[in-house]
C-alpha cells in the first residue's frame, strides 16, 4: 500500500527555488524529474518498523540563516563540538539552510582540496558534482524519500580530494538546525581519488521538542583505488525531528571506508548505512553507537555488500534503550558470487535499561560463494548483574555502577571518533540521555 505524502511544493516551486539558487540546468532539470517521481514511488519499508503515522510533510523548506563573523558567536550547544582553542581552520557551519561560517586551510585549496557547501560546489564545479550525484551509491528512484530528497535538496556540503593527495587534518561540518520548522534536506558528497586519504566529520544538531520538522539526509562517499575515507559523524537531533538517513559508500581496488556513527536523535529515526565493496582488496569497518529514550522508535542497518576478491567488511553496532524507546538493528553482510576469499563479520548487542525499553539485534549473512569466512554475533539484554554486583561490592554505588558499565558498553564506538572535540561531545549526549 502506498503510503499518502503530501506536500505544499509544487513543480512551480521547485524550479523557482533551483534558480533562485543559481543551480545549473542538469540539477534543475533532476528536480523536477524526481518530484514526478516521487508521486507514484512507495514510502521504504524498514523491517519490522512501521513508518506509515510518521511525520514526513509537515516542516518549513526553504529557511535561511545568518552569517557569523567568528566562532565566538556560536551559542553554547554549537561551540561544544569544536576545540574553540584550536585554528578550526577546515570547518563548514550550516545555519539552517545557508552558510554561516566556512574556511579550509591555504596549502589544502593550493593542492586541489575542495571542500565546501553543496550549492557552491554545484555553481563552481557543476561537473564534478554531476558526476557523483545521485549515481554511483544512492540512485532517486530507489523510494519516495529519496525522490523527493533529490526534489527539495537545500543543503549539505562537498569533499573532493585529488589523486596522491593526503588531508592529514580532520574537515569538520556542522548543520545547525536553528529554526524549529526548518527541514534538513542535506546531500553530502565525499570522494578521495587514486592514492588520497581523508577525515571527515559532521554534527547534526536542532534544538525542537516541540514544533514538527523533517530530516531527509542522503551521503555519499567513493573511495576510488588504494584511497582511504575516515568518516564520522553525531546526529543530535531533537524530539520534533523525524529523521531519515541514507548514508552509502563505494570502495573500489584497495580502498578503504571506514563509518564512525553516533546516532543521538530524540525523534523517530531510520537510518541506513550500506557499502559497496566493488574493488579487489577493498575494505570497510561501519561502527555505530544509539541510545534511545522516550517512546521514539529507531531503525538501523549496516549493510556491507561484498563483490571484490578477499574484500573485508566488519560491522559493530551497540544501542542502549531506556522508557519505552524501541530499537531495530540489523547487520547486513552480503558476499557475491565471485568475492572469493572475503571475510564478513559482525556484531550488534543492545542493552535495555528499563522494563518498557525493546531491542532487536538482526544478524544476517547471505554467503553466494563458497571460499569466504564469515561470522556474527548478537545480544540484547539488561545491564548484567554480576557485574553491578562486582563493582558495588567494591564501594561504588549503584547508579555510577551502572554508568561505568553503560560507558564501557559503547566505548568501542566512541574511541573511534576522529575528533576529541566531538568524542567528548557525544560523551556528554550519552551521559545526558541515560540519566
Amino acid at each position: 500500500m502506498t503510503v499518502e505524502t503530501k506536500l505544499p511544493y509544487d513543480q512551480e516551486y521547485i524550479r523557482s527555488f533551483s534558480e533562485n539558487q543559481n543551480e545549473p540546468n542538469w540539477m534543475t532539470d533532476l528536480r523536477i524529474q524526481s518530484l514526478q517521481l516521487a508521486d507514484n514511488l512507495e514510502m521504504p519499508k524498514p523491517d519490522k518498523t512501521s513508518i506509515k503515522r510518521w511525520n514526513f510533510h509537515d516542516f518549513k523548506h526553504d529557511v535561511e540563516g545568518g552569517e557569523i563573523s567568528s566562532l565566538e558567536e556560536l551559542p553554547e550547544d554549537i561551540q561544544v563540538f569544536l576545540d574553540m582553542k584550536a585554528k578550526n581552520e577546515n570547518l563548514l557551519i550550516q545555519r539552517n539552510q545557508s552558510v554561516a561560517y566556512q574556511s579550509i586551510a591555504s596549502h589544502l585549496e593550493e593542492q586541489g582540496v575542495i571542500f565546501t557547501d553543496i550549492e557552491s560546489a554545484l555553481r563552481d564545479h557543476s561537473e564534478l558534482v554531476q558526476r557523483y550525484y545521485m549515481k554511483d551509491a544512492v540512485q532517486i528512484d530507489e523510494h519516495k524519500l529519496t525522490a523527493l530528497h533529490t526534489a527539495l535538496m537545500n543543503g549539505g556540503s562537498f569533499v573532493y580530494v585529488p589523486k596522491n593527495v593526503q588531508v592529514e587534518e580532520p574537515l569538520q561540518a556542522i548543520f545547525w538546525q536553528e529554526d524549529p520548522e526548518a527541514a534538513s534536506f542535506n546531500h553530502v558528497i565525499v570522494v578521495a581519488e587514486e592514492n588520497s586519504s581523508l577525515t571527515y566529520v559532521e554534527n547534526y544538531v536542532s534544538s525542537n521538542t516541540e514544533e514538527h520538522a523533517v530530516a531527509n539526509i542522503v551521503t555519499e562517499v567513493i573511495a576510488h583505488d588504494n584511497a582511504k575515507i575516515n568518516f564520522g559523524s553525531v546526529d543530535n537531533f531533537a524530539s520534533g525531528t523525524t529523521v531519515y538517513v541514507n548514508r552509502r559508500g563505494v570502495a573500489y581496488r584497495d580502498a578503504h571506508i571506514e563509518w564512525n556513527l553516533g546516532q543521538m536523535n530524540d525523534g523517530n529515526t531510520v537510518s541506513e548505512n550500506i557499502t559497496n565493496l566493488i574493488g579487489d582488496n577493498s575494505y570497510s569497518y561501519a561502527k555505530t553507537v544509539s541510545v534511545g529514550r522516550g517512546n521514539q522508535s529507531q531503525n538501523y542497518t549496516a549493510n556491507i555488500k561484498h563483490y571484490g576478491k578477499q574484500s573485508e567488511g566488519f560491522i559493530l553496532q551497540h544501542g542502549v534503550m531506556k522508557d519505552d524507546a524501541s530499537s531495530i538493528f540489523n547487520g547486513i553482510g552480503k558476499i557475491e558470487h565471485g568475492a572469493t576469499k572475503s571475510n564478513a563479520e559482525q556484531e550488534s548487542r543492545v542493552l535495555m535499561l528499563s522494563k518498557g525499553a525493546r531491542g532487536d539485534a538482526n544478524p544476517i549473512l547471505l554467503i553466494d560463494e563458497d571460499d569466504v569466512t564469515a561470522g556474527h554475533a548478537a545480544s540484547v539484554g539488561r545491564v548484567d548483574p554480576i557485574q553491578l554486583y562486582y563493582l558495588m561490592s567494591r564501594g561504588i554505588s549503584q547508579q555510577e555502577a551502572e554508568r561505568l558499565i553503560i560507558h564501557g558498553f559503547l566505548a568501542p564506538v566512541v574511541k573511534e571518533i576522529p575528533i576529541e572535540a566531538v568524542q567528548n561531545q557525544l560523551t556528554e549526549v550519552i551521559e545526558r540521555k541515560v540519566y
